[in-house]
Order: structure tokens, then C-alpha cells, then sequence
């Protein structure tokens, strides 16, 4: 799955939320949506997998999900293009508003 299609939901990006504070095991997962069943919670887990988003190791009878960041990057890169945008539209926002306090200032 494209990474953008797998963040595009919100219970997946909680579950980001979740494992960037640390690994997880799937029943801490699936106890951290109350309002969803186990099998709703594995599918998300596996679209997440499936986009590299995260990985799952076997601990004893567990499996433990931890955060995959480098993939992040992706979404990092494509973001950034459109920073170099917000900064040059919020520059010209900062000018416009010192413009109008000089002429208020003036005003008074």
C-alpha cells in the first residue's frame, strides 16, 4: 500500500502516535481502541506493515510493533516542498500586516 493511502486514516495515524512513544505489543494495540474490535485493529496493523510503516517481531507468544521512521522520510520529503511555499505566503503576510500597523501608527 502507498504510504500516503496508509496515514490517510486516522486510527492509523494514532497508532503511529502510539509506537513513537515505544514498541508495542499487539494486545497493548488493540486495548488502546476500546471502540474497536481485535481484528479491525490487525488490519490496520497490517496495512501499516504492508507500507513499511512499522515492524513486528515475535516475543514469545507476542508480537511487538515498533515504529519504522526512515519511511517517514517519505512524508517528510513530499512536506517540505510545500514549506518553502508556506514561508514565502506567510513572509509576505508578516509584510502585509506590518504595513498596516505603520498606518494606523500614522494615523494616530
Amino acid at each position: 500500500m502507498d504510504i500516503f493511502e496508509a496515514i490517510a486514516e486516522p486510527t492509523r495515524r494514532a497508532v503511529l502516535d502510539l509506537l513513537l512513544e515505544g514498541e508495542r505489543s499487539a494486545g497493548d494495540l488493540v486495548a488502546a481502541f476500546p471502540r474497536l474490535t481485535q481484528p479491525a485493529v490487525s488490519r490496520h496493523l497490517r496495512i501499516l506493515r504492508e507500507a513499511a510503516l512499522v515492524s513486528v517481531r515475535a516475543e514469545a507468544q507476542q508480537r511487538i510493533y515498533a515504529l519504522e521512521p526512515a519511511r517517514l522520510a517519505i512524508v517528510y520529503g513530499w512536506l517540505n516542498r510545500y514549506r518553502l511555499y508556506w514561508n514565502a505566503h506567510l513572509t509576505k503576510l508578516e509584510h502585509h500586516l506590518d504595513q498596516g500597523r505603520k498606518r494606523r501608527k500614522k494615523d494616530l
